[in-house]
């Protein structure tokens, strides 16, 4: 799952990008309002964690900007003990939810989650298919009951074929789930994890649209 997170300080930024990373999210992270409308208006995210107080552009036109351009990935907002006052607003303007800092690791992945989660219209975090389960809270994978060992770029494959089932996925549209900024893909990479991710899962659950991408599909 690729979230934005936009959080001008530095210290801040750095503990939340690898405490969220460590949950197994894929973090971009900019420092300045700016930069997020840009990234939020330009690229694929799950979801969008803004911080209310920014240089160049507060959190709060940021997510207005988001808003008015029909972007309605889900918003999470940060915010100060002394900028509650603005929770009610930014709510009123089609923010999804808010965490008061300083926020506990797990608490804002869980509410990450739910956000996503509520955003596809689902009540449940895991995702099932046929005899397929994928928990994105306890980093597990199972088929037919048993636990599958899946690496970290495997599994965030397997949950962005899962929340998208039934639709294709271009290998552009999987590689941006898959990686972060600075990252060099290689040119077969996502080739190799759909090969290794279909070894231990089953051939026949991913299937190849030739010139297009992948599909996942039940085979139970």
């Amino acid at each position: 799952m690729r979230i934005l997170l936009a959080e001008d300080d530095q210290q801040l930024g750095y503990a939340l990008k690898a405490g969220l990373e460590h949950e197994g999210f894929i973090v971009d992270w900019v420092r300045d309002g700016s930069a997020a409308r840009y990234e939020a208006g330009n690229s694929s995210y799950s979801a969008i964690v803004l911080d209310i107080n920014m240089p160049l552009m507060n959190g709060i036109d940021v997510l207005k900007n988001i808003r008015k351009s029909g972007n309605t990935t889900p918003v999470l907002m940060l915010t100060a003990q002394d900028e509650v006052s603005a929770i009610a607003e930014t709510l009123d303007l089609g923010g999804d939810d808010y965490v008061v800092k300083p926020v506990e690791i797990v608490v804002l992945a869980a509410r990450l989650r739910a956000i996503v989660r509520r955003s596809e219209g689902s009540s449940s975090n895991d995702l099932t298919l046929g005899y397929l389960r994928l928990s994105p809270k306890k980093h597990l994978v199972t088929l037919g009951g048993e636990d599958i060992s899946l690496s970290k770029r495997e599994f965030a494959l397997l949950h962005s074929l899962m929340i998208s089932s039934g639709r294709v996925l271009t290998k552009e549209q999987i590689e941006s789930q898959l990686y972060s900024w600075g990252h060099e893909v290689e040119s077969n990479a996502i080739e190799v994890h759909i090969h290794n991710l279909r070894k231990k899962i089953g051939a026949n659950y991913i299937r190849t649209i030739r010139g297009i991408g992948y599909q996942i599909k039940d085979v139970s």
